[in-house]
């Protein structure tokens, strides 16, 4: 378990408990009433340092390198009936994006998000979560082939942004990007968005237009990282804390702002500490928000998810 700065003294107490009972164990003492004082407190520290995180904090929690990926909930949602499908048929098979057919009970989903990596090679393989054109061209096409076929699309945000390289310039990474964001606005099938860790620029809107657009707990959603912002308005990465706080990303922020419809309670101490509860969340999220979608008619699904989007940032 990976502890981020702000969590030490919860490890501290969950050290000073593993200790209390082993002593118990191998001596035979009851100290039972000392490891009961330890919990308690452990159990107060973790819900003073939980429900005062600053905007950095929950960036930081949206990045814990335990928290799980995109392919870990489609596979623990669709309990084994995910099949892959790849490539945009045009240039090859982007691994930062991923997306497929599967199952929620006797309901057929069609999937796509991002996906990281757990280690080293694995976060070169998926190119860091940072998608290149032909991941945003899959994903259109996927999600065309599921409006072909009257299937709902749910897509899971998890990216730093979409990759910014020369060769993502050179073979239309806007263009993707912009052509995702126009189909995805009269796309004849309900769209729910869900964002599980980062929703970082573009990267994240290619695939983030939506009926229904949810966030998890701990997780950031912003045009712009705090590092990048900071370094642009203040030269350095030192103001990111500032920056995080001003870009308001956070999933509270974003609610206020009407930028997306619900948020998605995490277990406490974000969603690694236990994943099980977390999948069980976003699985319920998910079909609650089918049912109320697939009652609309097609011209109706299309016409209210324009005017959302039509609607926001309008002040009056």
């Amino acid at each position: 378990m990976e502890y981020l700065d702000f969590e030490l003294p919860i490890k501290e107490l969950e050290d000073q408990l593993d200790k209390c009972l082993t002593i118990g164990e191998e001596s035979g003492i009851d100290i039972s009433d000392t490891c009961k004082k330890i919990e308690k407190k452990l159990e107060i520290t973790r819900k003073e340092i939980f429900s005062n995180l600053t905007a950095w904090q929950k960036v930081q929690l949206a990045r814990h390198p335990s928290r799980p990926y995109t392919i870990d909930y489609i596979e623990n949602i669709t309990q084994g009936t995910f099949m892959e499908l790849h490539g945009d048929r045009n240039v090859r098979d982007d691994k930062a994006m991923i997306g497929g057919l599967g199952k929620i009970g006797d309901q057929s989903f069609m999937f796509i998000g991002q996906q990281k990596g757990y280690n080293t090679k694995t976060r070169r393989y998926r190119n860091f979560g940072m998608a290149n054109p032909e991941g945003y061209r899959k994903a259109l096409r996927l999600m065309k082939m599921a409006e072909k076929f009257g299937i709902p699309v749910v897509t899971l945000i998890d990216t730093p942004g979409a990759y910014p390289g020369l060769e993502a310039e050179e073979r239309g990474q806007g263009e993707a990007i912009a052509r995702n964001i126009f189909e995805m606005t009269r796309l004849k099938v309900p769209i729910i968005t869900i964002i599980i860790g980062e929703g970082a620029s573009g990267g994240a809107l290619g695939i983030g237009v939506g009926d229904k657009v949810f966030m998890m707990e701990y997780t950031w959603y912003s045009v712009i990282s705090p590092e990048s912002c900071s370094s642009i308005l203040w030269r350095s990465w030192e103001y990111k804390e500032v920056a995080a706080d001003a870009l308001k990303l956070t999933a509270t922020d974003a609610k206020k702002l009407k930028i997306i419809d619900d948020i998605i309670k995490e277990p406490m101490g974000g969603a690694h500490t236990n994943r099980m509860m977390a999948y069980d969340a976003v699985k319920k999220t998910i079909l609650s928000t089918y049912k109320s979608l697939e009652k609309l008619k097609e011209k109706d699904l299309v016409k209210k998810r324009m005017n959302k989007y039509i609607a926001m940032g309008v002040y009056h």
